[in-house]
């Protein structure tokens, strides 16, 4: 299975941001510095309203 990317939108500043289905390490929002996603056994566990899979 391959990984996928995603847009996600931080509930913080409702700034935009595109993230790694598979992310390793703590994922944070360029803006606010809030985090988005954490790692969680292969997936990533997204901390934020997905606003699409690419």
């Amino acid at each position: 299975m391959e990984g996928k990317f995603i847009r996600v939108r931080c509930s913080k500043c409702k700034a935009t941001q595109t993230i790694f289905g598979k992310a390793s390490t703590k994922v944070r929002c360029l803006e606010c510095n809030t985090v988005l996603a954490i790692p969680a056994g292969g997936k990533a566990k997204i901390r934020s309203r997905v606003e699409e899979v690419l």
